[in-house]
């Protein structure tokens, strides 16, 4: 079995993540892999609950953030959980952070990001084309070559012992904005004149 075939079985990512994710692209199928290793790498099951924390470096305004759906449908650590947290550093790399485990950060490497130069698929993508109206055959030939390339080739894997993280306190504590009457869970509560509100009707932006 060659290195396409070992890594179809072991990185394609489900039907149903395509269909979660909207469209077929290289990325959103690059994140998968991400996920899957760094799972096997650290040890762990797909998430359940509230263990797993990926903190994404990349940011918006670019195609390449397609990664982050792959991480979250490989390893169920969601944003919708808030366990993904992006720095909106601009960069095609993540770090896995699980409690009594060692954080490892994947970097996809330049090498492999100036392979994609030739493919019909950026050039569609470049004047704008939406991925879903791109030919299915374009779309297919980058995603196989994806998947002729060996691990080692694409990420490259260090380990983070310096890599601190305190995951914020669950609370279902809430109160109701003084002037909105809308419920705001406490950690969200402002002051104002000396009464709780919400974030929109403080002024503050954050």
């Amino acid at each position: 079995m060659n290195t396409f075939e070992k890594n179809l079985t072991r990185y394609m990512p489900p039907d149903w993540g395509f269909q979660f994710h909207g469209h077929r692209c290289p990325f959103m199928p690059l994140g998968y892999r991400m996920g899957i290793m760094a799972l096997e790498r650290m040890g762990l099951e797909r998430e359940k609950n509230h263990g797993l924390h990926v903190f994404p470096e990349l940011g918006e305004g670019h195609p390449q953030a397609c990664l982050v759906d792959g991480i979250q449908i490989a390893t169920g650590a969601t944003l919708g959980k808030t366990l993904v947290e992006k720095t909106f550093w601009g960069k095609m790399a993540a770090t896995f952070w699980y409690k009594d485990k060692t954080p490892i950060r994947f970097l996809m490497k330049p090498d492999f990001l100036d392979g994609f130069a030739p493919f019909e698929f950026f050039k569609y993508r470049k004047r704008g084309v939406e991925p879903s109206d791109i030919p299915p055959k374009v779309t297919q030939e980058v995603l196989d070559w994806t998947l002729s390339v060996p691990d080692e080739d694409v990420y490259e894997i260090t380990e983070r012992p310096d890599f601190v993280y305190t995951p914020p306190r669950g609370s279902f504590n809430k109160t109701k904005c003084s002037i909105c009457g809308e419920y705001v869970f406490e950690r969200y509560v402002r002051i104002l004149d000396g009464k709780p509100v919400c974030i929109p009707c403080s002024g503050y932006r954050k």
